[in-house]
């Protein structure tokens, strides 16, 4: 399947096709409106209320982290989990990831892992499908994809996650939990795509337009879990889009941890990505 890149013109049930079809073209590796964030918040969570909308910018000043990201589709009776592992730098805005692919139908694991370079407005992939050589990268323009790359990836970018926050609306105080031997305070809310598209940095901007565009609801459930310092420690969003009659959902879960660690992305020289055709 080649790498399509999608007019943002199209209606929203068309550009909810296209996400079907962006995230089955991460799978043929494998073989397989809304208000702005002032809405009522309840349960006592307003006073954390800037800290959940303010995510994306304490992790700019945290600096870096280790990441971990797992998608869960479910189309009709089918269900995969891609799963990423990797670092992200967000002072600069880049990350890297690696990314495991689902089995094939016969169970067999011959896929190697794609490996992913996440920055403003652009994907970077390396092992990406059929047909592309092993030293060269495929490079992905986000801002044209229907979904801003909140799902084509087979990962959320675990900045732009945050970015969708800045949006956060309806938000609920769940309590307080353990997380990987941390206190969070975990809160559940809706984020609205289109106005995080106007809200979030500049670095966010067109991507997250791109999705509120291609999706037919600008309504994304989320849990999110901060820690004493506010920085976000776990973030999952629930996608979900109309797919020829039936409703495709996405699980998408970002968990960050030591934070500060160093994070090397070096993106690929103009001569290492592939210009050709990519194939399933």
């Amino acid at each position: 399947m080649a790498v399509q890149q999608h007019s943002r013109q199209q209606a929203r049930t068309g550009g909810a096709a296209a996400v079907a079809a962006a995230v089955a073209g991460v799978l043929a590796v494998s073989g397989c409106s809304g208000g702005g964030a002032a809405a009522e918040d309840r349960h006592g969570a307003g006073a954390h209320a800037d800290q959940v909308r303010g995510a994306a910018d304490a992790l700019a000043v945290a600096g870096s982290s280790k990441a971990r990201t797992s998608m869960e589709m479910a189309i009709g009776g089918t269900r995969v989990t891609i799963r990423g592992e990797g670092g992200y730098d967000f002072e600069r805005r880049m990350g890297r990831l690696v990314v495991v692919l689902p089995k094939d139908p016969s169970g067999a694991v011959e896929h190697r892992p794609v490996t992913e370079l996440l920055t403003p407005g652009a994907l970077y992939m390396k092992n990406r499908g059929a047909g592309v050589p092993a030293d060269k990268w495929v490079r992905v323009d986000t801002t044209a994809l229907e979904d801003g790359n909140l799902v084509t990836g087979g990962v959320t970018d675990p900045l732009a996650a945050a970015e969708l926050l800045r949006s956060a609306r309806d938000i609920e105080y769940v309590g307080e939990e353990e997380l990987s031997g941390a206190t969070v305070r975990h809160f559940r809310g809706t984020a609205d795509i289109a106005h995080a598209a106007r809200v979030a940095g500049p670095h966010a901007r067109a991507s997250l337009a791109a999705a509120a565009k291609g999706f037919a609801t600008d309504t994304v459930p989320f849990d999110v879990y901060l820690d004493e310092e506010g920085l976000l420690r776990k973030v999952r969003h629930q996608f979900s889009f109309a797919n020829r009659g039936r409703t495709a959902a996405v699980t998408s879960t970002t968990l960050l941890y030591d934070f500060g660690a160093p994070v090397s992305v070096r993106l690929p020289d103009e001569r290492d990505i592939y210009a050709g055709k990519v194939r399933a």
